[in-house]
């Protein structure tokens, strides 16, 4: 499926260029000081005050692996590899710098990861990344658990800004974590079906393979049910052509399709869509979270009402987004991307969270939400793990697009 989202295509030499002005960057000035803010001299007291916190200091790692670049003979493959690193860059350093505009500087210390853990190891021994008030990534999972003791032993705050893993597998205290986990969206598929079905018209059905990624998904979607819906009746079937001997008539079939192998989704998208409209069963279809990056057929998906939970939406008509596109092209001078958008929302919100409340801004993260490009920030805390997002919207297929609808 395409979005109707009009962006012009980017040239490879675009890619080159913006990757020769970052090694200009981290070659000259890491760190980096956005907006300095002049302060008036502080009234004379009779009692020292404590000091003022006029300067936000971040560290960032991103896995940009520019020690693996010849620019002379760079691959088309190596420039799409480093297009998430260095969009996702962009976007972080336009969401600080409009955060700068709430009236605090920040120290932006911008680091090469590598995704190598031997390069983690010598970045931590910094003074400047120990002297930090936030550490941003690293990006992958294995990075962030070789960082977790550093931010343990420092009490550092560190965002795990596009990974979504569970916060479980890291267990750190200071972890925050922004994408959603596979278990959060199956809890959230699982509400919206119990609020939009009655339990004694309906039957909710989890087509699921059992392999260990379906199982992923499927497994909170049930726990849901039987904890907080016990009065919805569950069935659970390999494949579409299992349930199809097993339907009832007269009720609504709320079905769930646990898998994201395109193999095994598009022949079950056309056998739901016969059963509907050949077979006259009511049927709606819930999607994988992965199928939004996946293309099926349309038709079938518009006509089934398939409805996706999702932790990233960008609505290109609202003012917001137009100016930040706007902005990003006027800077950059190509489309932000996904990356972008989120790179833009980490750095806004976490920058303007210390300009408004300084030092203590950690104690905030839970008390303040916020409505991004992308994705809202709506953190819960757990002791063991950390900080998470719990918020997710779901789209449904309309119009030949995906559109909000909770």
């Amino acid at each position: 499926m395409t979005l109707v989202r009009n962006r012009q295509q980017l040239l490879s030499g675009n890619k080159l260029l913006g990757l020769l002005a970052l090694i200009a960057v981290l070659a000259s000035c890491s760190p980096k000081i956005t907006k300095p803010v002049a302060t008036a001299p502080a009234k004379p007291v009779e009692q020292k005050p404590a000091a003022k916190f006029i300067q936000g200091n971040i560290s960032v790692f991103i896995p940009f692996q520019l020690n693996k670049f010849n620019l002379k003979t760079v691959s088309k493959a190596q420039i799409g590899k480093a297009d998430m690193a260095l969009d996702f860059y962009q976007g972080l350093m336009l969401g600080i710098d409009s955060a700068a505009n709430e009236g605090l500087s920040f120290k932006v210390n911008v680091f090469d990861s590598r995704d190598d853990n031997s390069q983690l190891a010598a970045l931590s021994k910094r003074e400047a990344v120990k002297a930090s008030n936030l550490m941003i990534g690293p990006i992958f999972p294995a990075g962030i658990k070789y960082m977790t003791t550093f931010s343990e032993v420092n009490k550092m705050p560190m965002v795990s800004p596009l990974a979504a893993s569970k916060p479980s597998d890291f267990n750190n205290p200071n972890l925050i974590s922004v994408v959603n986990n596979i278990e959060q969206h199956g809890v959230k598929v699982a509400d919206y079906i119990a609020k939009q079905y009655k339990a004694d018209q309906g039957i909710v059905v989890l087509i699921n393979t059992k392999k260990s990624s379906d199982e992923a998904f499927a497994a909170p979607i049930r726990k849901r049910f039987a904890a907080k819906y016990p009065s919805f009746v569950v069935q659970e079937f390999s494949s579409t052509y299992v349930l199809e001997t097993k339907m009832q008539k007269g009720k609504k079939y709320a079905v769930v399709m646990c898998s994201d192998d395109a193999a095994f989704v598009a022949p079950s998208l056309t056998k739901l869509h016969r059963l509907k409209n050949t077979s006259g069963y009511p049927v709606q279809v819930f999607g994988h979270p992965n199928w939004a990056k996946q293309t099926y057929n349309i038709d079938q998906l518009q006509n089934l009402q398939t409805v996706l939970s999702s932790s990233y939406y960008v609505d290109y008509k609202s003012k917001p987004v137009i100016e930040f596109i706007k902005t990003y092209r006027a800077k950059y001078e190509f489309e932000p991307t996904e990356y972008a958008f989120k790179g833009f929302d980490v750095g806004f919100y976490f920058g303007k969270l210390m300009a408004k409340h300084g030092v203590n801004y950690l104690d905030f993260l839970v008390k303040e939400n916020y409505k991004g490009l992308h994705n809202d920030f709506d953190f819960g805390y757990d002791a063991e793990y950390g900080f998470y997002n719990q918020h997710l919207k779901m789209l449904q297929y309309k119009n030949t697009s995906l559109v909000q609808v909770d």
